[in-house]
């Protein structure tokens, strides 16, 4: 279903709720000691929507979804889940998580420890559906001590779904799954959101949020610096991919990864892929260094290239504000010229 379609087919929710904004985080800070994890994040989220959240570690993602979920207070700033406290909302089983921490029960089976985690819900979907759903059962009566890695992240992923909730939180969901697992994992998630679920989580495998999200949030030095859909991130930073065939490239990567404007340097063939914030510098610097190189391509830009140039440019930004705070008098004078 096509977003605006399924945004509006569910303007009541799952449930049949009014529909406030399914996620509201106005004005949040955190602070861990001296480290200011989560810088005034802003974030409004319709009932419908499917969010990905991307950043670099430290970034503020775990921070802000512990924050979003209750299970951190913030120093600053409020949190509404359908208009009511965090806390409020997963006790009437409207919000499921799946989070990166929790070790999983021991010595019960996979469809025990269900069954159990549903036995403290009022309006549980049935065991036996919570494991088709996420693709579990399967394995449903191995015990958990004997679960691969990719198994245990299926089972936390059932154990978000018993509630049946109309909001779905996922921290690294696909972490320690393979290739295959992942996209089982992600065809379950579109059977999930067609019926109007709200969805957010954070990843670190950007194809994922370009393939399966309505809209992308970048996170970056405890702020959000992008906001949009992966297709609007990607226009409005200059990114480009500047490729060539170069002889001999495998003596030059490092000195490719050198040139201004370059994020990263991929080879693929004969031909190298320099992924950039400035392809026009790094194609003026590239003609320099390299005057053999030919069939010369520049391209746009994918949302990895996207992402590191906001992240790289986030960074640039408060190593300058720290060099102004370390060094007073660099700054500007704020003495009145009376």
């Amino acid at each position: 279903m096509p977003t605006r379609d399924r945004v509006a087919a569910v303007a009541a929710g799952p449930r049949g709720r009014a529909a406030a904004a399914a996620v509201e985080l106005t004005g949040l800070h955190k602070n861990w000691g001296s480290v200011q994890a989560v810088r005034g994040v802003d974030v409004i989220i319709a009932p419908g929507e499917v969010v990905a959240v991307l950043g670099p570690n430290g970034a503020g993602k775990s921070t802000t979804i512990d924050m979003l979920l209750g299970l951190t207070a913030p120093d600053a700033g409020t949190v509404r889940l359908f208009g009511e406290a965090p806390g409020i909302a997963v006790r009437e089983g409207r919000v499921g998580a799946m989070l990166q921490s929790g070790a999983l029960l021991p010595d019960v089976t996979v469809r025990e420890l269900v069954a159990t985690f549903a036995a403290l819900h009022r309006h549980p979907l049935p065991v036996a559906e919570a494991l088709r759903r996420a693709g579990i059962a399967d394995i449903a009566g191995q015990r958990t001590t004997k679960l691969s890695g990719g198994q245990a992240q299926r089972v936390r992923f059932a154990l978000a779904l018993v509630p049946d909730p109309e909001l779905l939180v996922l921290d690294e969901p696909t972490v320690a799954m393979d290739v295959e697992v992942r996209r089982s994992f992600w065809s379950s998630m579109r059977e999930l959101v067609a019926d109007g679920r709200t969805v957010l989580f954070a990843t670190h495998y950007l194809e994922e949020a370009d393939d399966f999200a309505d809209r992308v949030l970048v996170l970056a030095g405890g702020r959000v610096v992008a906001d949009g859909t992966g297709a609007q991130i990607k226009a409005a930073v200059s990114g480009r991919t500047v490729s060539a065939v170069i002889p001999d490239v495998e003596g030059s990567r490092s000195s490719l990864s050198a040139l201004p404007g370059v994020l990263r340097v991929e080879q693929v063939g004969p031909r190298v892929l320099l992924h950039c914030s400035d392809s026009d510098a790094a194609l003026r610097a590239l003609l320099a260094a390299e005057p053999r190189a030919h069939d010369i391509e520049v391209s746009a830009g994918d949302l990895e290239d996207a992402f590191l140039a906001l992240t790289a440019r986030t960074v640039a930004d408060a190593d300058a504000a720290h060099h102004l705070t370390a060094d007073p008098a660099s700054a500007p004078s704020t003495r009145s010229s009376r």
